[in-house]
């Protein structure tokens, strides 16, 4: 047999597209040439793959090869054609059996030897994989990866000789499972898998009880959050212990999460395949670099922290123009790269935490009056959190200086810990989504009349606010969203004027800028 078809997935963000590897050798002069859309590193999987195959002990076909990939407008790029090129040129020269290619899907990178190497984006390759009812052969090194879903049916291997003598011994069964475990080890999911294991608990951090309050809020509701306070008080404390409080993952969370990791540069631990992720970059990072970009589109912080914490320490630092591309994730959970070639879709649903100081010098509304700073400075600074950005956050709440008696008491070991909140955090998002299927911050503002459930004085006392405060729309409907929120904590069928005053004083930016002259 002169052709053979072997399958492979590419990698477009966190999409897993099949690749059809047609292998056909011809008379004429030896060469090998790949078509299809293959970058650098595809082309010289040639060299790789013909030392592979010569050191297995198998033979290079002297012939005309081709390799298609197809379909032949998708982009293919890393070393992870290797293996289904080798079998392809394998079974095309009749060194083995292709009976059962069909039944299986093949990615790995070939190393000289003929062993077989890590690659990345493997958990969307299972998944995408048991969708349409086939095996995958893996590396050994990403059989965790791989095996992660117990529902997948995934092998591993760790030579090219493996898995041809598995494919060999497989067609002489008619059970191709009998003798599996002869030559390819089925992927197993890891026994230990981290869920809500944390180093740090919220109640190591020292009095700040509103901010505290704030956090519980925020988590129950997704309600997106910024800290002003001076130096040292605590806000980057408290942000890193927001993880502590959030409700455990669902098993869909998880393997988006895991999915971007996997295609990431970062790489996926699969023992934290259920542990909401904690970002925080640091303010010199450019809009690629939070956003997601590079000629071939990987994600970016943004949606590294898809389900979890994104949190954004000495937010006036960060580059106005990177901060505005917050803007549409913060209202869809998605972000799109676009290059010439193609583009890339990622989610980044995450939760928004942000830290800044309310002035150059960090001191201003310090009630012992150190501030140092102009007016006009203090406008200047501010004024890098654009407006419709601060829109989309929720809550603005201060973190005072701590006086010199809550410092020398030291830990309050009666506070709350975050196991407690939790708790709260759990059940208060149990009542939302009994009532509306989602949270009260994804709440779009069609649907707030139908689920807000305002009293007559509350809503009286929101107008009066919306008149005093000369707020926005999107306001004036976030304002409910976390009036909400708080009514649902307290178990509140109705929103009552005390939990929209609550709402009003997590308003903390609006009233610095009115303290100014």
């Amino acid at each position: 047999m002169s052709l053979a078809i072997v399958f492979s997935r590419a990698g477009i963000g966190i999409e897993a597209p099949l690749v059809t590897v047609e292998v056909h050798l011809s008379n004429g002069l030896p060469c090998l040439s790949i078509v299809g859309l293959p970058e650098a590193a595809v082309k010289e999987s040639k060299d790789r793959v013909r030392s592979a195959i010569i050191n297995s002990n198998y033979e290079f076909p002297a012939r005309r090869i081709t390799i298609n990939l197809a379909p032949a407008d998708l982009p293919k790029d890393g070393g992870r054609f290797d293996l289904p090129i080798a079998l392809g040129i394998l079974a095309a020269s009749g060194q083995i059996n292709d009976e059962l290619l069909s039944k299986y899907e093949f990615i790995g990178e070939l190393a000289l030897t003929g062993e077989l190497r890590s690659v990345k984006g493997v958990l969307p390759v299972s998944l995408a994989c048991n969708e349409a009812h086939r095996t995958l052969v893996v590396p050994q090194v990403n059989a965790d990866e791989a095996g992660l879903i117990p529902s997948t049916n995934c092998v591993s291997a760790e030579h090219l000789l493996q898995v041809c003598a598995a494919l060999t011994e497989y067609s002489k069964t008619d059970n191709p499972n009998k003798s599996s475990t002869n030559h390819l080890v089925k992927c197993q999911s890891p026994t230990h898998l981290n869920g809500q294991d944390f180093e740090h608990d919220l109640s190591d951090v020292i009095s700040q009880a509103q901010g505290k309050r704030a956090m519980t809020i925020a988590a129950s509701g997704k309600h997106h959050l910024l800290f002003l306070g001076p130096p040292g008080t605590g806000k980057s404390m408290l942000a890193s212990r927001m993880p502590t409080i959030l409700s455990p993952m669902t098993e869909q969370e998880a393997k988006e999460s895991a999915s971007i990791y996997s295609v990431s540069h970062f790489g996926f631990d699969p023992s934290q395949f259920y542990t909401r992720k904690y970002r925080a970059p640091h303010h010199s990072c450019s809009a690629p670099a939070l956003i997601g970009g590079g000629s071939q589109p990987k994600p970016g912080e943004i949606s590294l922290s898809h389900k979890g914490v994104l949190f954004l320490d000495e937010l006036t630092e960060f580059s106005r123009q990177v901060l505005d591309n917050l803007r549409e994730p913060l209202e869809t959970g998605k972000v799109t790269i676009s290059r010439a070639a193609h583009q890339a879709e990622y989610p980044a649903d995450f939760l928004l935490l942000a830290a800044t100081n309310p002035c150059p010098c960090g001191h201003f509304g310090n009630p012992k009056g150190n501030c140092r700073c102009t007016p006009d400075q203090i406008r200047r600074y501010l004024g890098k959190i654009s407006g419709p950005l601060l829109d989309r956050i929720d809550m603005q709440v201060e973190i005072p200086l701590l006086s010199q008696q809550e410092l020398s008491s030291g830990k309050d070991h009666h506070a709350e810990t975050s196991q407690h909140i939790r708790e709260k955090v759990i059940l208060c998002q149990k009542l939302q989504l009994e009532r509306q299927n989602k949270l009260n911050g994804l709440l779009q503002a069609g649907e707030l009349e139908q689920y807000a459930n305002i009293s007559t004085a509350a809503k009286a006392l929101l107008n009066k606010a919306l008149e005093q405060l000369n707020l926005s729309a999107r306001s004036y409907h976030r304002i409910i969203k976390v009036a909400r929120t708080i009514a649902d904590l307290e178990t509140s069928i109705t929103i009552e004027p005390h939990h929209i005053s609550e709402t009003l004083s997590y308003r903390k930016m609006e009233r610095y800028l009115s303290q100014l002259p």
